[in-house]
């Protein structure tokens, strides 16, 4: 596939882009601006301008440490940050507050990009993990903005859909960017296999290592008011078809099960579907957001809330990662490892394969085929206090043994910004 055929096909994709809003986001006040946005229409940006585009929540929070050291390093700088999501906004706003910019990504169409670059008008272009966009690339490169690729990953999942398809488009894009700072040595060799100039590869670690992420002791102290004294099992970043799975498996042991089952869907449209899966199976559900005490026959407790997963695994006492019971490839278990959880996942991980294998390596993490695995070793788990303490001090361990990425990344990115 060329270029002018991906153009194309993202033009007679766009009509099914602007209905995916209509049919998804109107929920949400931003929807509007997200349209508008996405369609290149934002306010004119004066100044020096740093451009981080983070897709949601997670790329976000793993860019966080590299912000802050942006922020201390160019303080004459305007730092923009588009989103892909409205949960990803949200979390800008909510935690940067005026102290940076925020917009949606634009569609990757050559009309939208040239009026959403000359609005923004950056100095510098990063892009966070596999957000490759052939045009945006390219008319970057063409008016000399350095673009990077940092935290860059490339699952042998996406190597293969990439090499298939698309090899020659995705070859030229990369060779476009300034430098990727990847993840892991595995995608670099994929970056590479594609087509990279490995001169201009760099393997710095994973971001998500120097994570800073802390919870809240308010929000703590609320939450441990609704679930007592009893022993919390969190289901963190659950997808359509986990919980299902998860709930009959619990209904096959619930006799050997003295905790309660705490479930925090990924996605917030579908917190009333997983309170109602619950009810639907006979059982006893309440949902945070109430703030109702959960008694002793309480099985399930609904996370239905916003930027509160830390202070969730803080009163945890075993996390289990969704994303990959389902055919996902997992989330960020990271975030667990840093507050000393035993951590379990399934067998989908191949967005967090390099993590996942370090956690598997130290002994600090349990996989799991099958939702009748999982709950079989989280009743093993709660029964063996020694076992859990043990599992959750290696995960810490590792967390801590891998940092280091942002300081490798950063200095793989200034010169691009202070060259300008």
């Amino acid at each position: 596939m060329n270029r002018f055929i991906y153009t194309v096909l993202i033009i007679l994709s766009l009509p099914f882009a602007l209905l995916r809003i209509l049919l998804k986001d109107t929920e949400s006040s931003s929807w509007k601006r997200k349209l508008k946005n996405q369609l290149g229409y934002v306010p004119k940006t004066s100044g020096k301008v740093i451009w981080l585009h983070c897709v949601s929540v997670g790329e976000f929070n793993a860019a966080k440490p590299l912000i802050e050291k942006i922020f201390i390093k160019f303080p004459l700088h305007q730092v923009v940050i588009s989103t892909t999501t409205i949960t990803g906004s949200a979390a800008v706003e909510n935690f940067y507050k005026e102290q940076v910019i925020h917009c949606f990504f634009p569609l990757d169409i050559p009309f939208i990009i040239d009026s959403f670059v000359k609005k923004i008008n950056p100095v510098v272009c990063i892009l966070l993990e596999t957000e490759i966009w052939p045009n945006l690339i390219t008319k970057l490169k063409n008016k000399n903005i350095p673009i990077m690729l940092v935290n860059a990953r490339l699952s042998d999942r996406s190597f293969k859909k990439y090499n298939k398809f698309s090899s020659k488009l995705v070859s030229s894009s990369l060779n476009r960017l300034s430098i990727i700072c990847s993840q892991n040595e595995s995608s670099s060799k994929r970056f590479i296999s594609l087509g990279a100039n490995n001169k201009n590869i760099i393997t710095t670690g994973s971001l998500k290592f120097d994570s800073n992420e802390s919870t809240n002791r308010k929000t703590v102290q609320a939450l441990k008011n609704i679930t007592g004294d009893r022993k919390i099992v969190v289901f963190a970043s659950t997808r359509e078809g986990e919980e299902l799975q998860i709930i009959k498996s619990y209904l096959a042991l619930k006799s050997k099960f003295s905790a309660l089952l705490l479930i925090i869907p990924r996605h917030p449209e579908r917190f009333n579907e997983v309170f109602n899966i619950a009810k639907d199976n006979g059982l006893n559900v309440k949902r945070r957001s109430l703030g109702d005490h959960c008694e002793e026959n309480t099985d399930i407790l609904i996370g239905d809330s916003m930027g509160e997963m830390m202070s969730y695994y803080s009163i945890s006492d075993i996390a289990f990662i969704g994303g990959s019971l389902s055919n996902n490839g997992g989330q960020n278990m990271l975030e667990a490892a840093s507050l000393s959880k035993p951590i379990i996942f399934g067998p989908s991980l191949f967005n967090f394969e390099e993590i996942s294998k370090k956690l598997l390596d130290d002994e600090s993490a349990i996989k799991v085929n099958s939702s009748d695995e999982l709950m079989k070793s989280i009743s093993d788990l709660l029964l063996d206090d020694e076992k859990r303490k043990l599992i959750g001090q290696r995960a810490r361990a590792t967390f801590e043994n891998n940092r280091g990425a942002v300081a490798k990344v950063f200095k793989a990115i200034a010169p691009h910004i202070t060259d300008i």
